[in-house]
């Protein structure tokens, strides 16, 4: 009686301790654009942290204080003082992507397909946007001065899978 209870729930615990399936479609982010966005284009945003570094000085709250003959009859007191500096501020970077309609398993297979012919991509194609994509496709992007893992629309259009536009 025991024995199919306990087996259903096995297959639960197991089933539960699995990754998640890996995304196989853009996120239909639409709502967030930069100001002045031209209209029907689809943007990323990718925020990167400010970089704080802690500081610690030793700072001098009273001077030696020397003899008649010279001498430093009381040598300087020190504090240690702690703070904060920002190295580098908080970043929003505004990159603009191919619309969540064109990101589908189709489209993303093709991109593993080129970046794995530009010798980018070594894993097998699935269609979906997982880590090793993600990670290809940062390795592109960041030799042509885009250190990202959201597929720009000029990457695309570099790589032969979205239509350039025609001038005029």
């Amino acid at each position: 009686m025991f024995r199919p209870v306990l087996t259903a729930l096995a297959a639960l615990l197991v089933a539960a301790c699995q990754p998640p399936d890996p995304v196989s479609r853009a996120p239909a982010d639409l709502a967030e654009v930069p100001p002045g966005a031209p209209p029907g284009t689809c943007w990323g945003r990718e925020v990167r942290p400010a970089v704080i570094e802690t500081v610690t000085e030793q700072v001098q709250v009273a001077p030696p204080v020397q003899g008649a003959d010279g001498t430093i009859a009381t040598p300087a007191r020190y504090a240690t003082e702690t703070r904060q500096v920002i190295v580098s501020e908080r970043q929003v970077r505004w990159i603009e992507t191919p619309c969540p309609a064109v990101m589908t398993p189709e489209f993303i297979a093709s991109v593993q397909r080129a970046l794995a012919a530009r010798g980018d991509y070594r894993g097998p194609v699935t269609g979906t946007l997982d880590p090793a994509t993600r990670a290809a496709i940062r390795r592109h992007q960041a030799a042509r001065a885009l250190d990202s893992d959201i597929l720009a629309l000029e990457t695309a259009r570099a790589l032969g899978l979205v239509a350039v536009p025609r001038p005029g």
